[in-house]
């Protein structure tokens, strides 16, 4: 009965192409396979019997309260303006230099990754903030376009993500799936943790590659990133970027140092993430309770959407392994050509297409919990496959003409600025996400000896 599982995968991605709620469109297809199937004789009404202890399940894991935390954490420090100060200290400190702004829309891009790990509030802010000051110093408007989307996906990757934490929970399950269907009735672990641990090399990786890319163009194109002829008003002083650095980077190394040290578990780094945020928040005077509902909102809303899709993701599953499509996947992975190497490749190959029409959410549990077991029980290495998909679906989020970070900047980009182009602004730094994917699978070690000197 694979086929009927194929033909179910098949039909919710013409729902969702057709704009129906994400898990509605996953929950409902699968139960109107389900009862089809318990009709028909094809499917075991056995099955549905273990729905309600997975979304017991669901509701109860300690691993996925971070969710909501590290939203909360985002949102407040996005409603705090941390991203317009930190902006106008970095632009100020090297708008002198050719490129020097660029640079800066770079470095923000990641503080800000490492504080809020939501990428559309992160494009959004960085085009409003930093894209009509780039157009107005001459630069051109493929490099500001291009840069602040690049710059503002890397909330994809660097820790504290929110699609890590999701991935650390689903990588979770399907190693242990795997190592059961091996015989492995102890099985290893891999926790939030040890993604955190793995991503940090590979996130500074790809900030590295950026800051190169642009001082290289500042080099070989300096008409495309002018220097600034930096205002006597415009002199930082010590004292200056101390105050928009220290808050930022304290909280970052409170969470991250929490998690990566083994004093906190996710969960309770994220919690005194939300909480310092808040306590930010409040001392520059920036919180006022229209605004505190307001974030209490935002959160709110992400934070269903995220479980909803996730219950809706694992109806889905429970049906789609009914109709033994994860034999299926796994008999057509071993048969690929290159053994371990080809369906790494080809499961890769298919994420990126899919981060054309699906949300990381929908990728994240819904493929990976199918394609997941099947790698690691071929030997692949929990953590740098979690990371690989990761920094997968950030490419996805850049690649044109569906990629989602090209959609939040074109909503704010002025008229002058077409969607050309931003599309071939892009085009490099999917380049630099290609180079870092192939660094990464040349050099795995970039990615497992963090965590392996941290845990093991």
């Amino acid at each position: 009965m694979e086929w009927v599982a194929v033909l179910m995968f098949i039909a919710v991605v013409v729902l969702l192409l057709a704009g129906f709620p994400v898990a509605f469109s996953l929950g409902g297809t699968a139960l109107l396979f389900a009862f089809a199937g318990v009709i028909g004789g094809g499917f075991e009404s056995a099955f549905l019997s273990g729905l309600p202890s997975r979304i017991f399940g669901i509701m109860s894991n300690d691993t996925l309260l971070a969710v909501p935390l590290f939203v909360f954490m985002g949102i407040t420090l996005e409603r705090a303006r941390i991203a317009e100060e930190l902006l106008e200290t970095l632009s100020s400190l090297f708008g002198s230099l050719r490129g020097g702004l660029g640079i800066s829309v770079t470095l923000v891009g990641m503080l800000l990754a490492a504080s809020t790990g939501i990428v559309g509030a992160t494009v959004v802010t960085m085009g409003l903030l930093s894209l009509p000051t780039m157009l107005k110093r001459g630069y051109s408007p493929e490099i500001a376009t291009g840069t602040i989307c690049a710059s503002g996906t890397l909330g994809q990757i660097i820790p504290p993500s929110i699609i890590l934490v999701m991935l650390g929970d689903v990588m979770s399950s399907a190693y242990q799936q795997a190592q059961l269907r091996q015989g492995i009735f102890s099985p290893d672990t891999v926790s939030v943790g040890d993604l955190f641990a793995g991503a940090l090399i590979p996130g500074l990786l790809l900030v590295v590659l950026y800051v190169a890319f642009l001082v290289i163009t500042a080099i070989m194109k300096p008409e495309a990133l002018p220097a600034h002829q930096r205002n006597e008003d415009e002199h930082v002083s010590f004292g200056t970027l101390l105050h928009a650095l220290a808050p930022p980077l304290v909280l970052i190394l409170a969470v991250l140092g929490s998690i990566l040290g083994g004093y906190a578990t996710p969960t309770e780094a994220a919690a005194v993430g939300a909480m310092g945020a808040l306590l930010m928040a409040i001392q520059r005077r920036s919180l006022s309770l229209e605004r505190l509902q307001d974030i209490m909102r935002g959160t709110l809303r992400v934070s269903s959407m995220v479980f909803l899709i996730l219950i809706g993701a694992s109806v889905f599953s429970l049906v789609f392994r009914g109709y033994d499509g994860d034999d299926g996947v796994h008999a057509m992975l071993a048969s690929l050509p290159g053994g371990v190497v080809g369906a790494v490749i080809v499961v890769m190959l298919v994420m990126f297409l899919l981060g054309f029409v699906l949300d990381f959410i929908e990728i994240t549990f819904v493929v990976v919990p199918i394609v997941g077991p099947v790698l690691l029980a071929m030997g692949v290495d929990p953590v740098w496959l979690g990371i690989m998909i990761a920094i997968n679906l950030q490419t996805s989020f850049l690649t044109p003409p569906f990629g989602f970070a090209l959609f939040y900047l074109r909503g704010v980009a002025p008229p002058e600025v077409t969607t050309g182009q931003i599309y071939r602004g892009v085009v490099p730094f999917i380049a630099i996400q290609i180079l870092a994917l192939l660094i990464l699978a040349i050099f795995p070690d970039l990615v497992t000896w963090l965590p392996d000197r941290l845990y093991d």
